[in-house]
């Protein structure tokens, strides 16, 4: 046995006998937080820590002789290069989800632990509707198992709070309370709950540094009709100058008063049962409070950037396409000349996005993939895992930056030596469903689900896919993945003018490479039309050209590439050396 598998055994055990003493014979652990995030302060990993599963979503189902980790198509690879086989099964959770598996392996009689914090009321209701009538019972808990077990659990975090300028937002805090408080008093209830992290950011003007990669600040707040809000937040996080930058309309309250002040609210509340943890309702239930089932207000609203937003975005974009480029320069000078891994690319791109002055930190965890690795597809390398780049091959680099006025994310396959005529037709065919997406002009009302579509057509021609959707929402200088709309095969959400989301189709070969390419684009109102739609590509970086079988091209897309080249050079040249200029103009011919 490993020292790896001994550990993980050991808190497996650990786990199992806390579950006993609470007299539970299971318990579901997401991998989430009391916020409902995706990235998590370190506090908050308990699956991790569990299991030694990384991936961004999944869940771990344990029970007294058995026990699964699952996550969807994203990690299937990752799970299995991560979970012990011998500790636990796998599954892919978009086959099995957690009330199926429930349902086939725990017995009746059995009582299933569940943390009020780490799941919606929607999330249990679906588990309760596969389990019913078996005498499988769901027990909420308060405290998490893993933080009675967990004994060098990390501390909460606490960092500061800053103010988010308003010429930037384009509106107000007191402005948006207003908006806020106009769709409260228009559904007939005195209060909102918001839950979400990047709302509560939105909507206040505000950013903080709790989690890794997103600007937020872990709180809760209840919004009132009056426009006033209640703001549960750790009270050390906000100063003096920043209490009086948010004005008397903001009270500002310890998380151990919720309970009592949702006992003191009167008329109903408006409540999101796909955000907000579960306690909330159990909490509102106790209470006799009555609840409105409204989805967070705050959510469209935030997806539609302001027009000063957008000119925010698309300044932090010139400048990380000023990184990225020079980066693709280093890159293409150093292989055959000095040793490279997957590791040293990620830092020395980190490296280049540092040299601005505005750049934060990374937007998530860079994934730099070569070969077999860039076939993960949300691939982190690792001193253990982290190839050499040498030889023939795909390098997949998947990255981004947090700018004090935007947020990025680019992806870009990048040829090693010589590549194989297979690789070529499928760099070109992701390439033409990502060039469709790109070009595409829809009529107002189309959802992701129909601009997906596009960008998959071109591999489904040739019998190929990819196991994960195409785009998702980004905010402004705020969390990687927004929600609202996305461009996927199951989203029935409306684009709408002003979204900013991803555009990333991909290929991916187990074991061999990796290809996806990734541009953030701009939904905008055509000007010709106002009842239709386009989209404006706001990152600047050149594609791979020695990856594109132009015999597999039409005009249309030929046409595309050569005004996205001039994009590119128009916005990043007055950024960059003479010598990087003329790398950039070669690199795109």
């Amino acid at each position: 046995m490993t020292e790896n598998q001994s550990k993980y055994q050991k808190r497996r055990a650990s786990f199992r006998d806390e579950m006993k003493k609470r007299e539970l014979n299971g318990f579901i652990l997401p991998r989430t937080d009391e916020f409902q995030g995706e990235f998590l302060a370190e506090y908050a990993e308990r699956l991790q820590w569990l299991s030694g599963f990384t991936g961004s979503a999944g869940s771990a189902i344990i029970l007294e002789d058995k026990a699964v980790v699952m996550s969807d198509g994203r990690y299937t690879i990752q799970l299995k290069q991560q979970v012990d086989s011998e500790l636990y099964g796998t599954e892919d959770s978009t086959k099995t989800t957690i009330g199926v598996w429930l349902a086939e392996h725990a017995c009746k009689g059995m009582r299933i632990g569940y943390d009020v914090w780490l799941h919606t009321p929607k999330q249990i209701e679906k588990i309760i509707e596969c389990i019913d009538g078996l005498g499988i019972t769901l027990v909420p808990v308060e405290e998490n198992i893993v933080d009675a077990v967990w004994n060098d659990q990390p501390p909460k975090p606490m960092a500061q709070v800053s103010i988010f300028p308003d010429e930037i937002a384009g509106r107000s805090s007191k402005q948006k309370r207003g908006d806020i408080a106009d769709v409260i008093n228009g559904q007939g209830a005195q209060s909102c709950l918001i839950t979400a992290g990047d709302s509560i950011c939105w909507l206040l003007n505000i950013r903080g540094g709790d989690i890794e990669f997103s600007p937020l600040v872990l709180s809760y707040v209840i919004l009132y009709v009056d426009g006033t809000v209640d703001w549960f937040v750790d009270a050390d996080k906000v100063s003096k100058d920043i209490c009086a930058a948010l004005g008397r309309g903001i009270r500002i309250l310890p998380f151990a008063d919720m309970e009592d002040r949702i006992a003191k609210m009167v008329g109903s509340v408006l409540f999101d049962q796909l955000s907000a943890p579960i306690w909330f309702e159990q909490t509102f239930t106790r209470n006799d409070i009555d609840m409105v089932a409204q989805k967070d207000p705050c959510t469209l609203l935030k997806a539609r950037k302001s027009k000063t937003e957008q000119e925010a975005i698309k300044r932090a974009h010139i400048h990380d396409g000023v990184a990225v480029v020079k980066f693709l320069k280093w890159l293409d000078e150093a292989v055959g000349t000095e040793k490279l891994t997957e590791l040293s690319v990620e830092a020395k791109l980190e490296d280049f996005r540092k040299e601005h002055p505005d750049y934060l930190y990374p937007s998530f965890s860079t994934i730099a993939g070569f070969a077999g690795n860039g076939a993960v597809i949300h691939y982190r390398a690792t001193q253990e895992t982290s190839k050499e780049i040498t030889g023939d091959g795909l390098l997949l680099v998947d990255s981004g930056g947090q700018y004090r006025w935007g947020t990025t994310d680019i992806t870009r396959t990048i040829c090693i030596g010589t590549p194989t005529q297979e690789m070529k037709e499928n760099y070109t065919r992701v390439l033409k469903g990502h060039i469709a997406v790109a070009n595409a002009r829809f009529e107002k009302g189309v959802t992701g689900k129909e601009i997906d579509a596009l960008a998959r057509k071109p591999l489904q021609d040739v019998g190929l896919d990819y196991a994960h959707g195409t785009g998702h929402g980004v905010g402004c200088f705020l969390c990687v993945h927004e929600a609202a709309a996305n461009i996927s095969m199951r989203e029935e959400k409306v684009i709408e003018a002003g979204m900013l989301l991803s555009n990333e189709p991909g290929y991916y070969k187990e074991n061999e490479y990796g290809i996806r390419i990734e541009t953030l684009i701009l939904a905008q109102e055509c000007t010709d039309d106002a009842g239709y739609l386009y989209f404006e590509t706001v990152t600047l970086s050149p594609y791979d050209t020695r990856l594109i079988d132009v015999s597999l091209l039409d005009e249309r897309e030929c046409i595309w590439l050569g005004y996205y080249a001039q994009s590119v050079e128009l916005g990043l040249s007055p950024y960059l050396s003479d010598s990087e200029k003329a790398w950039l103009r070669n690199a795109m011919s």
